[in-house]
């Protein structure tokens, strides 16, 4: 139902005839189309907050009983008018929401037997609880992923991120018809006449969002769908960026096709990308029309080789000095130092290891003992210059002449170095690089080879529906954020996780330090739901959570692409292809954070009572990175990039605190004293940005429920 017609009912309860005029009126009006996208903007989403405490003055629904699906009786909304404890618990005494006229009259349940609900034009005060973390990228700034509804986690980043992200990509619901979305935790099929229009009042809200987010100064809003809703998309594309330039790009993800009788077989899927501020597509070395013939993807950074020798003849005692080992720290996984040549009769098991380190021989997995590619003298030379590291496997890597010629002649440019020493490089684009087309079709966007099967590697045996190639999103990406190192790129569907791997690659190829937000939710499939119902389960039990999204899929991808290391223990099995070959298992040097949405009120947060909560928002806005603010002191604590005053009677020992932290951000001061707060900014260095606590927090969740 549209929200005209609720409007309408409502009428209707009041003055029967007054509704029948009206209801020919707007009958008559929608008869009437101008041109241009026209659709319902439908009566506001909501979402159910399993957990959340019921509190006086929620919006509730009843709980169905455990095994039971829920049905219409259950999608009622209740406001709680308040609170009793009785001999039976609490109950909760409930009338009809404010400005609802509800059939039914007032009525008590029990606290247990109620849902909250969250409808996204009232207005929320979200906190983050941390889920979990990998630290594999020592002072990184940290990939985030936010368990929650996105429409709540984008007001979330309003806060957090406005203006600031460079790059959105997302791969929202395709709208099939086959249940593959919810709209007001219902899922939306074929039936539903009202299908179309609920897709785009969705996907309205979280763009006119979006948009806030994106930097004007340049960035780019990506999407991806298929046929069933690429028009309409575009239309709707149009009216919320009227400034941008937007441009579709059809992209092969199959080439064998999908075999639709009486029909085209479908090997495409379509990409939009909404260019703010005049941002263009930086040229990279393919027009991804055409592969380059006889390259598997050619790479833009350094390529490490194995030091072993891989030739049959090339075992022990075939060649002089190159059979020694090489001595690895246990603690850090680098290089200690390089062993002298080990004559033949001499059993390399004799040889002792410094403390604290073991040794590593040239051996084949069959333990055969094989040959070093240089000899230790030369291996000594290149380490000293860094260009001589180990791999997270273990696997003693070096760069060979060429490579060190080009780095010499300036043609690949040095751009870090890694924290065992070894250095880090790209090379710069050409001149003559080709413009790149509007219509892609490369191996690598396999949808199967590049999504499906890398993902079956790093959770093996949990399935998820359509993952994207890494390969494309990393592709697509690399056009808007390959100049930028330290790119901020959202992706709001964020599904099993292939934005933010894809990320965490480019980071790989060019020493970047760019950060990936990736927001889903924790929903099972219609199929789980029905098991899960039947085992008397319901949302919010630890056993239905477990098998949502972004606990079974989402949170063990991203942690086994960085570890190396899948849910189970193991190392990940094969190798990434294409622009940047290297196994699995080596994993990345990066950080990433979990977390998941809670709903606070606001009372508690003005008087300084949910500080815990809010903490990770404050750690995000200061860029994610370094240590965080865990809980209030009695004056004031400083972080690696942000500050926290909590008593305005320890300003002068707090302003002499930052001006010697030199690597601070921002400076977040809690009061309700305007004179005192204005008197503190002041006094804060240039570069440091004052936020005042909580007045900005309560009033960016206040205005920002019209942004829908």
């Amino acid at each position: 139902m549209s929200r005209l017609s609720s409007l309408l009912l409502q009428v209707e309860e009041q003055d029967p005839k007054l509704a029948a005029d009206l209801k020919r009126e707007v009958a008559a009006l929608s008869g009437r189309r101008r041109f241009g996208l026209n659709f319902e903007r439908h009566i506001p989403e909501t979402v159910e907050l399993p957990g959340r405490p019921v509190r006086r003055g929620d919006k509730v629904r009843f709980l169905p009983k455990r095994g039971e699906k829920p049905r219409s009786v259950n999608r009622q909304l209740w406001r709680v008018d308040r609170i009793r404890r009785t001999t039976r618990g609490r109950v909760a005494d409930l009338v009809p929401p404010q400005g609802k006229q509800a059939k039914c009259q007032a009525t008590s349940r029990s606290v247990d037997d109620l849902v909250v609900v969250a409808e996204f034009r009232d207005p929320i005060y979200p906190g983050m609880v941390s889920t979990g973390k990998v630290e594999r990228g020592g002072d990184r700034p940290f990939h985030t992923v936010i368990n929650a509804e996105n429409f709540h986690a984008l007001q979330i980043l309003l806060f957090t991120h406005e203006g600031n992200v460079d790059a959105i990509y997302i791969d929202p619901p395709y709208n099939t018809g086959s249940r593959d979305w919810k709209y007001n935790n219902d899922y939306v099929d074929s039936d539903d006449a009202y299908r179309h229009s609920k897709w785009l009042a969705m996907m309205e809200r979280r763009l006119k969002l979006a948009k806030c987010l994106l930097n004007p100064a340049g960035s780019a809003l990506i999407v991806a769908i298929d046929e069933r809703e690429v028009h309409r998309l575009a239309l709707l594309l149009e009216q919320v960026f009227e400034d941008a330039e937007i441009q579709m790009v059809t992209s092969v993800i199959s080439a064998k096709g999908v075999v639709r009788p009486g029909k085209f077989s479908r090997v495409e899927e379509h990409l939009f990308v909404v260019a703010i501020g005049g941002l263009g597509a930086s040229p990279w070395m393919r027009n991804m029309l055409e592969p380059i013939k006889g390259d598997k993807g050619a790479t833009t950074g350094l390529e490490w080789l194995g030091l072993r020798r891989r030739e049959p003849t090339s075992v022990r005692g075939a060649r002089p000095n190159q059979f020694y080992p090489v001595f690895v720290d246990k603690r850090t996984n680098s290089i200690h130092s390089i062993g002298d040549a080990v004559k033949d009769d001499v059993d390399r098991r004799s040889v002792a290891a410094p403390v604290g380190t073991r040794a590593v021989w040239p051996l084949k997995p069959d333990r055969t003992e094989m040959l070093w590619g240089l000899t230790p003298e030369a291996l000594r030379r290149n380490w000293k210059k860094g260009f001589v590291r180990v791999s997270r496997r273990g696997t003693v890597q070096y760069l060979q002449s060429g490579t060190i010629a080009e780095i010499a002649d300036g043609t690949i440019t040095v751009t870090g170095r890694s924290r065992d020493g070894s250095v880090r490089g790209t090379k710069p684009v050409d001149d003559d690089t080709p413009t790149p087309k509007r219509v892609w079709n490369l191996p690598s966007h396999n949808a199967e080879t590049g999504g499906t099967r890398i993902l079956s590697r790093l959770v093996p045996g949990r399935r998820f529906p359509y993952p994207k190639s890494l390969y494309a999103v990393e592709d697509v990406l690399r056009f808007f954020v390959g100049s930028k190192p330290n790119a901020i790129v959202l992706d709001f569907f964020a599904g099993s996780g292939t934005s933010a791997h894809a990320v965490i690659r480019l980071n790989r190829q060019d020493g970047g330090c760019r950060q990936c937000i990736c927001i889903t939710n924790n929903e099972v499939s219609p199929s789980e739901e029905i098991r899960l119902r039947k085992k008397g389960l319901c949302p919010g039990d630890v056993e239905w959570e477990q098998w949502g999204i972004c606990e079974y899929v989402t949170k063990p991808r991203i942690e086994a692409a960085i570890t190396g290391a899948t849910w189970n223990g193991e190392a990940v099995e094969g190798a990434y292809g294409y622009t940047d070959e290297f196994a699995l298992a080596e994993g990345f040097e990066e950080n990433v954070e979990f977390f998941t949405v809670t709903y606070e009120a606001p009372r508690p947060v003005a008087h300084n009572r949910a500080f815990k909560v809010i903490a990770p928002l404050l750690w995000m806005r200061a860029g994610s990175k370094g240590r965080r603010i865990e809980k209030p002191s009695h004056n004031f604590h400083l972080a690696d990039t942000y500050a926290v005053l909590f008593d305005l009677d320890a300003s002068r020992d707090f302003l002499a605190a930052v001006a010697e932290a030199v690597t601070l951000r921002i400076a977040f001061i809690v009061t309700d004293d305007d004179r005192g707060f204005q008197a503190v900014c002041g006094e804060l260095p240039g570069p440091v940005e004052a936020v005042r606590l909580y007045e900005s927090y309560l009033t960016n969740f206040t205005i920002n429920t019209g942004r829908r």
